[in-house]
């Protein structure tokens, strides 16, 4: 009898187990893929602790499994094909590796317009998202349309100090619109992936690049530039648009209350707290360069010459988007007006 007692205890056991390891396995476990590596912002300040609140909130039901450096194969330049045909759940990237695709964002990496803070320009983005920019994102559930801090001109010998200074010199340009700018400085642009530059660098492939601080630290910037240029009060030379995004058929495959989860952590509900993310780390970076390169800060004059060419690249822009049939020059406004709204 008490052989008989000690087996059912154990079967009983047994059955509790399972069904408590059952309930503690996760209902989606979705992968999340991105360009860079597991220590840069993105990662480091967005992704993990995005990833690590969408557990958390869904009370364990979702398991986020994340593949920094494209780890599961492939190039950047595909990652949102791979989100858009479902060979990954979510993904993030600059949208300028796919260009083309999202032309209404690019208003954002515009000269000039995009003024120094990512805090403010994801909060502009949010407020013009409905209207002006979500036509691009049919095929895919976007979750947070973003910039970084901004760009400053890296150079591994020459020093700038003027706009007459950057011509003929080959720089690494993060985007075509940012390729425009070069050009409009006379400048020689050579588009490629943040991960090709370094090798880029020491090649003497370009003789500098457009990156903000924040990226440069990971890849080890410092140490291939001696010099780091921005503009008068810190003005930078544009900014990237990033896009963080979801699988269309797995967001809506989910429950209504796991929707929740993620639209919570979505859009205008973390678009300021991951801007600040990225303003806290370029001041860092700065340091961080400025232990052996010299930081250098053009004066007021010399910032206007280059302002004033922003003119040239965004009257382009605006006639492109004219010819697609979208009017460009209300989006530059509507966009201008955001962030002057969220600067005050």
């Amino acid at each position: 009898m008490f052989k008989r007692l000690f087996v059912s205890a154990a079967v009983a056991a047994g059955c509790l187990a399972s069904a408590l390891s059952a309930q503690a396995e996760p209902e989606f476990t979705f992968v999340l893929e991105h360009v860079l590596g597991p220590k840069a912002t993105a990662q480091a300040k967005f992704l993990e602790p995005w990833a690590q609140r969408i557990e958390e909130q869904s009370d364990g039901r979702i398991k986020i499994e994340i593949y920094p450096a494209m780890a599961l194969g492939g190039k950047p330049t595909e990652l949102y094909s791979h989100i858009r045909d479902g060979a990954v759940d979510l993904g993030w990237s600059a949208l300028g590796y796919t260009p083309g695709v999202y032309p209404r964002s690019e208003v954002f990496e515009l000269p000039f317009v995009h003024t120094g803070s990512a805090a403010i320009t994801n909060m502009a983005i949010q407020d013009i998202y409905e209207e002006h920019l979500s036509q691009d994102f049919d095929d895919i559930k976007p979750l947070l349309i973003h910039v970084h801090t901004g760009q400053a001109i890296f150079t591994t010998e020459k020093k700038i100090e003027s706009l007459a200074d950057v011509e003929g010199m080959k720089l690494r340009a993060p985007s075509r619109t940012g390729a425009w700018m070069l050009e409009s400085w006379g400048a020689q642009p050579v588009s490629m992936p943040v991960p090709d530059l370094p090798q880029a660098l020491s090649l003497g492939v370009v003789d500098g690049a457009l990156i903000p601080h924040e990226v440069a630290i990971p890849f080890k910037i410092p140490d291939m530039t001696q010099y780091a240029i921005e503009g008068d009060q810190g003005v930078r030379f544009g900014t990237l648009v990033f896009m963080f995004a979801m699988n269309k058929d797995r967001y809506e495959a989910l429950p209504d209350d796991l929707k929740k989860v993620i639209d919570d952590n979505s859009g205008q509900n973390i678009a300021r707290e991951i801007g600040e993310a990225w303003d806290a780390i370029e001041p860092r970076g700065e340091e961080i360069f400025a232990k052996s390169g010299e930081l250098v800060t053009l004066s007021a004059d010399e910032t206007a010459k280059f302002a004033a060419k922003a003119d040239e690249v965004i009257d382009r822009w605006i006639a492109e988007m004219n010819d697609k049939g979208v009017d460009g020059a209300a989006i530059v406004a509507a966009a201008r007006a955001a962030i002057a709204k969220h600067s005050q």
